[in-house]
């Protein structure tokens, strides 16, 4: 089955196009991709993973077609930076 994993930086992304025997899991396709090889800011026992978006697991198993998405920490809160644009806004 194919499936691809993919990782991105902020001035650069990888995609891996790669072959998996049905049955397969997350990390077994992150490491044949080869991606721990040539990032090495990128450590499974930090990095959220997802398939197509949706926060997955390093151990559920794959479908052919599926896109693996590793994922960086962030850097600040979302939530935490709307809240502090919102309370700029009232004291204006």
């Amino acid at each position: 089955m194919n499936v691809e994993v993919v990782f991105a930086l902020p001035d650069k992304q990888f995609l891996f196009n790669i072959q998996l025997t049905y049955g397969d899991n997350i990390e077994k396709a992150i490491i044949k991709s080869g991606i721990l090889l040539i990032c090495n800011e990128i450590n499974l026992r930090k990095n959220k993973v997802g398939i197509y978006s949706k926060i997955a697991k390093l151990s559920d198993i794959l479908s052919d077609g599926d896109r693996v998405e590793i994922y960086r920490p962030l850097l600040s809160d979302p939530k935490e930076i709307r809240r502090k644009k919102v309370k700029k806004q009232k004291n204006k």
